[in-house]
């Protein structure tokens, strides 16, 4: 019985292969995470908090557990932190690194940090506190390390943003100076010119009247 099913599989011709085209293709559509032109400075994993005050107990809420990474734009040079979660990479922070954040211990653990930002995590502005905790010390120091290091480079950009900034508006000034001055003097000759022809008008309107009254004086005499 076995040999004759052993024969029947031998002898059964081989299955064609099937293959089916789509009803409709669909184009390759190329997913962007706006970091392309960003430059990853640091990249930990970590697990975010953020304190709700919205109910009724102010306490701390869990954001995710992900990959949290310090970017710099290459064409603005500003940086921002932004954390994903795992498995969804959701965003649960994403914000810029000013000059006058502070980051503070939680709790005095040496491995975890508190923070104030205008987070932009939930597509809308909001003031935050978050607090980032990493599985051991040298991780925690390491993002402290960075932090600081790119709030040191910005207020040396700050700086200088803020000067250019300043020569571009007296530029600005002086040029509208400059032409305020020109306008103000075309303005003066325009009006020098039309007294003067008043005057001129004038002058030829009251000349006749007088040659007028001189015959009739020497008719009198």
């Amino acid at each position: 019985m076995s040999n004759e099913k052993a024969t029947e599989d031998q002898d059964a011709p081989p299955s064609p292969e099937i293959h089916f085209e789509p009803i409709v293709n669909l184009p390759k559509v190329e997913l962007k995470s706006l970091e392309e032109n960003e430059e990853a400075l640091l990249k930990l994993r970590a697990k975010l908090f953020r304190f709700e005050t919205s109910g009724d107990e102010n306490e701390w809420k869990e954001r995710g557990v992900g990959e949290v990474k310090i970017l710099k734009h290459s064409d603005s040079g500003r940086y921002r932190v932004l954390m994903r979660r795992d498995k969804t990479l959701k965003i649960c922070a994403n914000h810029y690194i000013t000059k006058d954040m502070d980051l503070q211990p939680n709790c005095g653990s040496d491995r975890a940090w508190v923070w104030k930002a205008d987070d932009y995590a939930d597509e809308a502005l909001k003031r935050e506190t978050l607090a980032i905790r990493f599985a051991n010390a040298e991780n925690a120091k390491k993002f402290k390390e960075a932090f600081e290091d790119c709030q040191s480079k910005l207020d040396e950009g700050t700086d200088e943003q803020e000067s250019n900034k300043l020569a571009k508006e007296l530029e600005g000034l002086q040029v509208k100076e400059s032409s305020e001055e020109k306008s103000n003097k075309s303005e003066e000759s325009e009006s020098v010119c039309e007294d003067k022809k008043r005057a001129e008008s004038e002058t030829s309107e009251i000349a006749p009247s007088e040659e007028s009254k001189e015959p009739s004086s020497s008719g009198a005499e």
